[in-house]
């Protein structure tokens, strides 16, 4: 069994040393064979769980050394000790190891997150809807991102409809750039909470991750690409044709939205209708995330189960 991750010359070198002198020691104390490629490291085993284990220790180590600015060896190598990494639990449990973030590992969390992350591993195209808090975003960027890292992908593209909720963009100060940036917080909230900023200035700089108000993304052909589309239930049926149709050979997409909360009439909403006409396509999957999975402050999820029952009594 193989894993691959990418890491920055700097890294290679806190990591492995000069002329890769600490290579064989890490393969002896991880008991996993390393292949190192220009920025790509590929660890072979024949262990699964063992594979996993000295994937996150080296993916955390690399981490915690952009973050830092310095050279330390591990200290546990040097001492002749492989940290224990809790096993994998099972997925309702949340212990999938999504991959390695700027603070902490990110694992899955809820049974919403697993069957969400089940259904991206099964499928080329995935819709899931969720009220706010439950992670739908979080962890679409997420399995972008360590797509990125295990080469599954080679660039991403995170997009989000600019509806105007009220205030037309004509009359928001500034360039467009500045009028549509706001929309976009959420993903890049998201992509600096798991990468450190200078990668992720990079990787903006070298067109590797794309931020884009869903109206751009009209004539493009995304091929190798993990294709992220957030708020889609602020998108009509007619965007999301536009924006499904956009996918290239090897691409993933994620359609992630809450239809609780929708700026459109929602008539208009082509997140409600989708399902009717995609559902039982080969490659395409639908989950459905509830209060159940919401992440945030304890109260969120009483102010969503309360809104849904008012709804219930009162209509929409």
């Amino acid at each position: 069994m193989k894993a691959r991750f990418c890491a920055t010359q700097e890294g290679l070198l806190n990591l492995f040393g000069a002329q890769y002198a600490r290579k064989k020691e890490l393969e002896e104390k991880l008991k996993v064979r390393i292949g190192i490629r220009n920025d790509s490291i590929t660890l072979e085993s024949k262990s699964k769980a063992g594979l996993r284990k000295a994937q996150e220790f080296l993916q955390g180590f690399l981490l915690s050394s952009e973050n830092s600015g310095n050279l330390p060896f591990p200290e546990e190598i040097a001492k002749d000790e492989v940290p224990e990494i809790e096993p994998q639990r099972d997925r309702e449990e949340g212990g999938i190891l999504v991959t390695a973030g700027r603070r902490a590992n990110i694992y899955v969390r809820t049974r919403g997150q697993a069957l969400l992350y089940r259904a991206v591993r099964e499928n080329d195209l995935v819709f899931v809807i969720g009220p706010a808090g439950t992670g739908k975003t979080y962890l679409a960027v997420a399995m972008a991102i360590e797509a990125l890292r295990t080469r599954e992908a080679e660039r991403i593209i995170l997009a989000r409809p600019a509806v105007e909720a009220g205030e037309s963009l004509g009359f928001l100060p500034g360039n467009l750039k500045e009028k549509v940036d706001p929309y976009l917080a959420p993903l890049y909230d998201a992509l600096y909470d798991i990468l450190p900023r200078e990668v992720v200035t990079q990787y903006f700089e070298n067109k590797i991750i794309e931020v884009s108000p869903l109206a751009y993304m009209r004539g493009r052909t995304l091929h190798k690409a993990f294709i992220i589309l957030d708020e889609a239930q602020n998108a009509t049926l007619k965007q999301l044709k536009m924006f499904l149709t956009r996918m290239g050979n090897g691409s993933k997409a994620i359609v992630a939205g809450d239809v609780t909360q929708i700026d459109l009439l929602p008539a208009h909403s082509g997140l409600l209708a989708v399902e009717g006409i995609l559902r039982g396509i080969p490659g395409i999957a639908f989950t459905a995330m509830d209060s159940r999975d919401v992440l945030r402050h304890k109260l969120v999820r009483d102010i969503i189960d309360a809104y849904a029952a008012h709804e219930r009594d009162h209509g929409a």
